[in-house]
């Protein structure tokens, strides 16, 4: 008695929340809602659906918010706790890809180059330093272009590197007296975002942020089971330093016996510690581990490839950031930063000119250069598998564009100015970083779909759209809705962390109407699927239930 009578207080407080919005969309938002239900087919049969999906066990006790919209008129379809703070998780990424396209365009590209202020002399000796300049390439790797359907690749990791170090040799350089490094000042400070937790640093979600990062921040722990119970476990490296050093502790298990690997690294240390066991016959498993220090890491791998091509180098690989005496990009307040010329696709004749922000003369001799894929297809893979690291690049790389600012707190900054300047209120939307990894951020389903809406009135909202993951197709909704009416005719962010998972993004109903839509979830302790399974059951509702407004009778 006492449950049914907490879900029918459930059942009424849903209504209550449907029918008056609270806060800040009363009395418009309520007036406009109540039309819709009158004169809208389905609103009322989505309603009973939203009422019975999330009026479920284990699912009420989370705190649910929803608004759905017409995307061609703004009428308000559907509306609950639309006004709240929620935490976004990946979501927020709706936010760092609009803001990318509207300041950087679909033209822009990330251009990475290795550099010297010393030119060969004709026995190939280059008397100094060499220098691999990043600009915030978030591709640097063995990606295959264009994304589809899911990522693929071609080669070793460091493939794009290895393309560099064969444009020095081609070059001429035979020997290199000085230090191979790795400059990323073209970024500074801010390498984990506030809010990122301490558990994230290992992880190939919780790379830190760098203009110099190569393979998405991460190396792969590859461990394989001796064909003896008790031998130990073997590993490799790809891509391969000496910046780490690993631990093995990896035994391996009678045939049949349960797997259980771990791995630990103190923060700052370079050791890993890998511990468990696999059992004989076991396949091959891979571990992606962040890079918690990326540009020595890719001085190191560069003074690699470049001694395997036979390139005599007598210095040491390391790394240069913001604020050391010869850091690429200085920061000092007589030498502000002016690198706002665009970064167009292609190789640039003058390349210095392009990128320099404050030259020390002399101007250096560029040895090889990279120019990556213009930002649409930059963008897709960002956001059709939810890659932190890359949005955060965007961000950053947003920012020091426009601004001349390479700070994190300027990038912050300039995301809040983005917002305001398309409607929303500075404390519509709270960000303390671009990937939606923060435990701070807040955003309400309605700050998201006012954002949408603003999309589909810009001249990039096509390329937008399609760099979302697409129900029962790709990306992170590759393997959700399908053989449902909503594959193939919902376009979404996806977002998940512990306690919260989200979907935000456009839909077409199977009745003809074009939808815009934000369902976020807090504060529940369901598991993985069943929480997607929540907003799957929603989106599809919404698809099945939802219809254009009526025309008109004639009289």
């Amino acid at each position: 008695m006492i449950l049914l009578k907490l879900k029918k207080l459930f059942t009424l407080m849903l209504i209550v929340a449907t029918a008056a919005p609270v806060g800040a969309q009363a009395p418009t938002r309520r007036t406009a809602l109540a039309a819709a239900q009158r004169e809208r087919p389905g609103v009322a049969a989505f309603r009973g659906k939203v009422e019975k999906i999330l009026g479920a066990m284990d699912v009420n006790r989370g705190y649910w918010g929803m608004l759905v919209e017409d995307a061609d008129s703004g009428e308000v379809l559907f509306s609950l706790n639309s006004d709240r703070y929620f935490l976004p998780a990946s979501n927020a990424k709706l936010f760092t890809a609009a803001l990318t396209l509207a300041t950087l365009g679909s033209d822009y590209c990330f251009h990475t180059s290795i550099e010297s202020r010393a030119a060969a002399d004709s026995e190939g000796v280059l008397q100094g330093d060499l220098v691999l300049v990043g600009r915030g390439d978030p591709n640097l790797s063995n990606r295959i272009f264009p994304f589809v359907k899911k990522t693929e690749r071609d080669g070793p990791p460091e493939r794009i590197l290895a393309e560099l170090a064969d444009a020095v040799v081609a070059r001429g350089v035979k020997k290199i007296t000085g230090d191979v490094i790795g400059d990323d000042s073209y970024f500074a400070g801010g390498a984990y975002p506030s809010g990122w937790a301490i558990d994230d640093m290992l992880w190939s979600y919780g790379v830190p942020v760098s203009a110099l990062e190569i393979n998405d921040g991460i190396f792969f722990l590859e461990l394989h089971a001796a064909e003896v119970a008790g031998a130990p476990a073997t590993y490799t490296i790809a891509p391969s330093t000496n910046v780490y050093q690993i631990r093995n502790e990896v035994l391996t298990g009678a045939k049949g016996s349960l797997q259980k690997l771990s791995v630990e690294r103190a923060p700052g240390s370079t050791e890993l510690i890998v511990s468990g066991s696999m059992p004989v016959g076991a396949q091959p498993h891979s571990i992606s581990i962040a890079i918690d220090r990326p540009a020595e890491f890719a001085a190191a791998l560069l003074k690699n490839l470049l001694e395997t091509r036979g390139v005599v180098i007598e210095g040491h690989s390391r790394a240069r950031h913001t604020g050391d005496a010869d850091a690429w990009y200085q920061t000092d307040g007589s030498a502000a930063m002016t690198d706002l010329q665009s970064h167009a696709c292609g190789v640039a004749a003058d390349f210095w000119s392009l990128h320099s922000a404050t030259p020390i003369p002399p101007s250096p001799e560029v040895y090889g250069q990279h120019v990556s894929p213009p930002i649409p297809d930059a963008l897709r893979v960002m956001a059709k598998i939810s890659q932190n690291l890359h949005a955060e690049i965007f961000l950053r790389a947003a920012a020091r564009q426009k601004t001349g600012d390479p700070s994190a707190d300027a990038a912050l900054q300039f995301e809040q100015d983005f917002r305001v300047s398309i409607g929303l209120k500075e404390d519509d939307v709270v960000m303390t970083d671009g990937s939606g990894l923060s435990r701070k951020d807040m955003v309400s389903p309605q700050s998201e779909v006012s954002l949408l809406r603003w999309v589909t009135e810009q001249p990039w909202a096509a390329t937008f759209r399609s760099v979302l993951p697409v129900a029962g197709e790709d990306g992170t909704l590759m393997d959700r809705m399908t053989n449902t009416p909503a594959a193939g005719n919902v376009w979404a962010k996806t977002g998940s962390l512990t306690h919260v998972d989200s979907l935000a993004g456009y839909a077409t109903s199977t009745r003809g109407a074009h939808l815009v839509f934000s369902f976020i979830g807090n504060n529940h302790a369901l598991k993985p699927k069943a929480a997607t399974d929540v907003l799957d059951a929603l989106a599809v509702a919404m698809v099945e239930e939802l219809g254009p407004r009526k025309a008109p009778a004639h009289k």
